[in-house]
């Protein structure tokens, strides 16, 4: 039996209710490929600040660096809106991607048939969307220094390097390269030169593929593009910033947030987690929808630990709850069942250990 070692950071909000229900389909698909999990519990987010007073304490850190990979709820408290930049709760989560070495975040967009009609975009035009966004995630504006806020003015910094873009587009290439062939490398080269440097190395570093097909395309037709004709994207590369606000556009493509996965891989263990927020009034409710965590769980298995058939029983389990009906309140519409945070959990899970 293999085992493996996972560092869990329910965070705070609905995080604690969605990071459970996808450690029981994680154990389901555990039970099933005789997979062996050491779970380690860590603080982080407002919930470490309660605790430690710290949104990164130094026993998360020191847990995350001893595991082979890392799932995470979802961090954010309206309570620390007003609170010191050192406090807050989304400071822990870029300092938690700091200490991972995550530079990368993968976000797969794909529209399941039976969800089409939750989208606000017309099912016709939601047809074959299958694609993947490729997020740099160290680098740009969200780490640039110097940064200030005297009350009068402000500045953050915009810098990128050449090997901070070659590296991740280079993992962009590679993920192209086991999907359609196709690169849709997002910047705004006309007027900004960290675009102008991104749009250089892109293409250079195309010259190593060749199989590859690579179009560059500005941030704004981008965010036109992905609700205009969404199926003509097959792997989407931008920069940090870019790409916190594309991949959420994207997300509305399938209805709900709700639904969405997403890896953050590096040099150390990867952190995997779905999109969405913490979502504190439905804290508690039972109505939070854990696809995406679960989905989170089937990435973990996948780029985490190289466990492809557990991950690929799990995906499958996603889709087959939701073919027979099996809905939660946010993308319920008409007749279908009903389920709670657990309940869902619970049916996916029932159809892990099944298998097909």
């Amino acid at each position: 039996m293999s085992s493996f070692r996972i560092a869990v950071l329910p965070g705070d909000g609905i995080g604690p209710e969605v990071v459970a229900a996808g450690l029981q389909v994680l154990r389901a698909a555990g039970e099933r490929f005789a997979l062996r999990f050491d779970l380690a519990e860590y603080s982080v987010g407002a919930a470490a600040v309660a605790r430690h007073g710290d949104p990164f304490p130094a026993e998360t850190r020191e847990g995350v660096s001893r595991a082979d990979a890392v799932l995470l709820g979802a961090v954010g408290d309206p309570s620390l809106d007003g609170a010191p930049r050192h406090l807050k709760p989304e400071t822990g989560l870029l300092a938690l991607r700091a200490a991972l070495g995550a530079y990368a975040n993968l976000r797969p967009v794909a529209v399941h048939p039976a969800l089409a009609a939750c989208s606000p975009l017309r099912p016709e035009r939601l047809r074959d969307t299958d694609l993947l966004i490729v997020r740099e995630l160290t680098g740009g504006l969200y780490y640039g220094e110097p940064r200030s806020n005297d009350g009068t003015s402000a500045v953050n910094t915009l810098r990128y390097t050449r090997p901070e873009v070659e590296r991740i587009a280079r993992l962009a290439f590679e993920a192209a390269r086991g999907r359609q062939r196709r690169l849709l490398s997002v910047d705004k080269a006309n007027v900004l030169e960290t675009s102008q440097l991104w749009r250089q190395v892109v293409t250079e570093l195309a010259q190593s593929y060749p199989d590859v097909t690579l179009e560059h395309i500005y941030v704004d037709y981008a965010a036109m593009r992905l609700v205009s004709d969404p199926a003509s994207i097959d792997v989407l590369l931008t920069e940090n910033m870019f790409g916190d606000i594309l991949s959420d556009e994207a997300a509305v493509l399938t209805g709900s947030l709700g639904l969405l996965p997403s890896a953050s891989l590096g040099a150390g263990p990867g952190l995997f987690e779905p999109i969405h927020g913490s979502a504190p009034p439905l804290a508690g409710q039972d109505v939070a929808n854990p696809i995406g965590t679960i989905a989170s769980v089937a990435m973990l298995l996948r780029y985490g630990l190289r466990q492809v058939p557990a991950a690929a029983a799990i995906e499958s389990a996603i889709g087959r709850s939701l073919a027979e009906g099996a809905r939660t309140r946010d993308i319920a519409r008409g007749e279908e069942r009903v389920l709670g945070t657990r309940a869902m959990a619970e049916r996916i899970a029932e159809l892990v250990r099944a298998g097909s």
